[in-house]
């Protein structure tokens, strides 16, 4: 009883405080906190069993399934100040849904190692618009295209999205911003993005998961139960904390402290998918 009380301790540990960052970081930035919380089921996971191969699917998925939480109780935050565009969130809803049905669909028939690889690189990128936010006071239109770019863009969010283990939020951001929407305003729609994104891919990569061999002990599929219980106890608490931040304070503070923390963790999981 001892051992076992111990083999949980770690686990549970880093659970608990990736879900206190991750609900802290959506509430802040928009984002669905996968940023936080793939980093940290990397090392957390492999302390539950399972294969290497497994990881890094059951890693973006069960970030998917904390998101889920994380991104609603974020939108209801930011709902209550009236911030949230729910006729925009409608308009994309369909897209971003079939754009994460694709990017499942995609992650089932690539290896943990690609999967790592895909993260590394996708992190990269955002770590780059955070410490250089080129695009942060451009404006190239006054609203949101619709028709086929409209379905380009969301589609494009939820698949990238989806096969990140992430929210979409600071894609959606960008896309807002540039468009002409309130930064205020588009921090918070992007937590309803999260939201729209992390219920078909949760659901989606328990079913790729099912049947899979040598999961982490507790895993549903891809989703890690544990996990998800774990980190989603403490980010539904810090998630209106960071909403409350993002209404008090320029997130311009924050956005090269955590474009360093992005560009070590993308650094980490290109190393992992290439096995160094």
């Amino acid at each position: 009883m001892t051992a076992d009380l111990w083999t949980w301790a770690l686990p549970l540990v880093l659970m608990l405080g990736a879900g206190l960052a991750s609900g802290f970081a959506a509430g802040l930035f928009g984002i669905g906190g996968g940023f936080v919380v793939v980093p940290v089921l990397f090392i957390m996971l492999p302390l539950l069993g399972g294969t290497p191969e497994s990881l890094a699917h059951v890693a973006i998925g069960t970030s998917l399934a904390t998101i889920l939480v994380t991104s609603l109780r974020s939108v209801q935050a930011h709902a209550r100040r009236g911030a949230v565009d729910f006729a925009l969130l409608k308009a994309w809803a369909p897209w971003i849904v079939l754009g994460v049905a694709a990017g499942v669909l995609l992650a089932a028939r690539v290896s943990g190692a690609m999967l790592a690889l895909i993260f590394g690189a996708g992190v990269a990128v955002m770590a780059l618009h955070f410490l250089f936010p080129i695009l942060a006071n451009r404006h190239l239109r006054d609203e949101l295209p619709g028709g086929l770019a409209r379905v380009g863009i969301a589609g494009g969010i939820g698949a990238f999205s989806s096969l990140l283990g992430i929210g979409g939020g600071t894609i959606a951001i960008i896309v807002m911003t540039l468009c002409g929407k309130d930064i205020h305003r588009a921090i918070a729609t992007a937590s309803g993005v999260g939201f729209l994104i992390a219920v078909p891919g949760t659901l989606g990569f328990i079913a790729i998961g099912l049947g899979a061999p040598d999961l982490p002990s507790g895993s549903l599929g891809y989703i890690n139960l544990p996990a998800t219980l774990a980190i989603v106890s403490t980010s539904i608490i810090s998630a209106p904390w960071g909403a409350a931040t993002a209404h008090r304070l320029p997130a311009a503070v924050l956005r090269p402290v955590f474009g360093l923390y992005l560009l070590f963790v993308a650094f980490t999981m290109v190393r992992n998918g290439l096995g160094g």
